[in-house]
């Protein structure tokens, strides 16, 4: 590999990593022979994800950790740099939609529970927040590192059913810009705040909105398809190649900004 784009040696710390997408980085990057440190809040998970990175033959440890606990992320930063004296790269991957958060068709906002609001909102905001602010303090006292958030579609234009997911996503696209724009004025160069927008990917979390229980395409699933120049879905895989580059010395005049992996979705009116 070009060097420029090697992140070998790097100690990345994923949150999210005992799920789908922080599962598929978290093997990317030990390929890539980077040091993951794959957080999660469920320790069977975190178990089977770290069974498998090592099969891989990288270096890899998991820590129980909870993105929304500030002084539970200060332990994961301890042990972190204890084990290895630093922190390359954040990769704040937790967050997604909660079922109680999506809206049924013939439901309307009005029916919403607060409740259900408050947890999807909570987890992709502050759960990308409270993160950056542990690591990232550990990146301002090093002069260096990168973070990646993950930010959705859902930020660029408004998606039905799924309120408090856009209202959130919209709100880590701003905050990507807000704290890459305090981390190089205050502590230079060396730290870089940047985002993927993930197009439409088939998950655990929306299978059952995209995907019939016979396999055909839902309603919306055909919407999104139309929207899409290239016409398929995205492959969860096809995310691993951007984030490995942002957080590569070949990205290093880049921060602050939100990259669409999205089969030309943001692109495209639909006309």
């Amino acid at each position: 590999m070009n060097e420029q784009f090697s992140i070998e040696g790097k100690v990345a710390v994923i949150t999210g990593a005992g799920g789908v997408l922080g599962g598929s980085i978290a093997q990317s990057f030990v390929k890539a022979g980077a040091k993951v440190v794959a957080i999660d809040i469920r320790p069977e998970n975190l178990d089977a994800r770290v069974e498998e990175l090592t099969a891989l033959g990288g270096e890899a440890i998991g820590i129980v950790g909870n993105v929304l606990d500030i002084e539970s992320l200060k332990k994961v930063a301890d042990q972190v740099v204890e084990k290895w004296g630093r922190i390359d790269i954040l990769l704040n991957i937790a967050g997604g939609n909660t079922p109680g958060g999506t809206l049924a068709p013939d439901q309307s906002f009005f029916d919403m529970p607060v409740s259900e609001w408050e947890k999807v909102t909570n987890l992709n905001m502050n759960g990308t927040v409270y993160p950056s602010m542990v690591i990232g303090k550990v990146m301002a006292e090093q002069k260096s590192g990168s973070i990646i958030n993950v930010s959705s579609m859902a930020a660029y234009s408004a998606i039905t059913r799924v309120p408090g997911y856009s209202a959130a996503k919209t709100a880590v696209s701003n905050f990507t810009q807000w704290l890459a724009t305090e981390m190089a004025l205050k502590y230079g160069e060396g730290i870089r705040v940047n985002a993927i927008a993930p197009g439409f990917f088939i998950g655990d979390q929306n299978r059952a909105v995209l995907i019939n229980p016979d396999g055909s395409l839902t309603d919306r699933s055909k919407k999104v398809l139309a929207k899409t120049p290239m016409g398929r879905f995205g492959d969860i895989s096809e995310l691993n190649g951007a984030v490995q580059f942002l957080c590569s010395e070949a990205a290093s005049f880049i921060t602050g900004v939100v990259l669409p992996i999205d089969g030309g979705f943001s692109a495209f009116s639909g006309v």
